[in-house]
């Protein structure tokens, strides 16, 4: 599933009114930045060739891409050699922990995670251990041992005391945290995390798919992973890996991308990548402040909906994000309602949104999980009426919420 997700609405997409004005506050999976843009229809003829041949156009490619490197390298604080390129950024995500487990497999298998991790961190975790739990026998105890879901607090942070106490646990390899959750918002306690695993020397993978380009580059971690998506780039995922971490990958069949991956990436892909990050690196600090007061419009307009709540923590957060949920209503039919008149927003999990089900970051959080609407914005450069577009949304907020409810015959109570 791509990270960041727009969530999935129930039935048929709604046509927007006639003549409404479009307002894109879900960019979680793009729009490209124009740079970028650019950069990609101008890289198709520049860098098609495949940079592994020893022809022009191959030598050609290999530059193109190694400097495309070269450029999230030294914006990360990293080597060239620390990064690879994988098709997603969810792929390099299942991918780095593979690595660090498969490197360890002689210690165990076991991965520390909170409960509200990216699915790609989740599922393979979960199903892993319902396999073991099944040729283990009836009681699945063995099974149940290879993946601890650490929980958070209402806020969505990480309890730091039971992330301890499952680090020293027998069989765990791997822990793996978000920097930032993709869906309210709210920073882990990255540097508190790293130390304990470090305690312990267990690698620690950090999913930053929803931070990187948007917020402070994470210093806390072992193996990192991003998405270029984030940063206005297109699908492309990024997965770090520090010297003197050991790691393997399991399938590992060729060295392509120092042996992380089997399928070398579009060139082209890799430079419009590069541009949009330092397009967007550029900007940042104006940027994030922009964005960050956008948001708290938005917290504020939506707390002002009667039985609405707004999640994630309010201060300690990602500039871009913001997900409240209204009681007596089903997120999607919000978006819908929100839709026909021109905004484009998300409901359910940024990470479960190819299903229905409960979104299980709010229901980790202990939080209201019905009547879910989440905005990510923008950049500005992606969109320069953002700040226009997040005043009127804040304007239809209560309005539409109420007519939804009204069409249910519920009313505000």
């Amino acid at each position: 599933m791509p990270s960041h997700d727009p969530g999935t609405n129930v039935g048929p997409p709604a046509a927007p009114l006639s003549g409404a004005r479009r307002r894109l506050l879900d960019a979680a999976s793009g729009p490209l930045h124009p740079v970028a843009r650019d950069t990609l229809v101008a890289a198709v003829s520049a860098g098609w060739a495949d940079p592994d041949r020893l022809h022009a156009e191959g030598r050609t490619a290999r530059a193109l891409l190694d400097r495309s490197r070269e450029v999230v390298a030294s914006g990360l604080g990293v080597r060239p050699s620390e990064v690879s390129f994988l098709p997603s950024g969810p792929t390099a995500l299942e991918r780095a922990l593979d690595g660090v487990r498969y490197a360890a497999r002689r210690r165990g298998a076991r991965t520390v995670a909170s409960a509200v991790e990216h699915s790609a961190v989740l599922v393979p975790a979960r199903a892993r251990a319902a396999r073991a739990a099944g040729a283990d026998g009836a009681d699945g105890a063995d099974g149940a041992d290879l993946l601890a879901e650490v929980p958070v607090d209402r806020l969505g942070r990480l309890d730091l005391d039971a992330w301890q106490h499952e680090l020293t646990q027998p069989g765990t390899v791997v822990a793996a945290l978000q920097s930032a959750n993709g869906e309210v918002g709210t920073r882990q306690p990255l540097e508190g995390a790293h130390a304990a695993a470090r305690a312990h020397g267990i690698p620690l993978v950090v999913d930053a798919m929803a931070s990187l380009g948007r917020d402070a580059v994470p210093e806390a971690w072992d193996v990192l992973v991003g998405d270029a998506r984030s940063w206005g780039g297109p699908p492309l995922g990024v997965l770090v890996v520090r010297e003197g971490v050991r790691w393997q990958w399991s399938g590992a069949r060729a060295d392509v991308e120092h042996g992380r991956t089997d399928v070398g990436p579009w060139v082209p892909l890799a430079l419009a990548a590069a541009e949009a990050w330092q397009q967007a690196r550029a900007t940042s600090v104006a940027d994030a402040a922009l964005t960050r007061a956008l948001v708290a419009d938005v917290r504020e307009a939506a707390a002002r909906v009667p039985d609405t709540v707004v999640v994630g923590d309010p201060d300690d957060r990602l500039p871009h994000v913001v997900t409240f949920s209204s009681l007596y209503v089903d997120g999607e039919t919000v978006v819908g309602a929100l839709d026909r008149q021109g905004y484009a927003v998300a409901s359910g999990s940024a990470c479960t949104s190819s299903t229905l089900e409960p979104s299980h970051v709010l229901a980790a959080m202990g939080v209201l999980t019905h009547g879910n609407v989440r905005v990510t914005l923008p950049l500005p450069a992606v969109s320069p009426t953002v700040a226009q577009d997040v005043a009127d949304l804040c304007e239809a907020i209560a309005p539409t919420v109420a007519a939804v409810r009204s069409e249910l015959g519920v009313g505000d109570l």
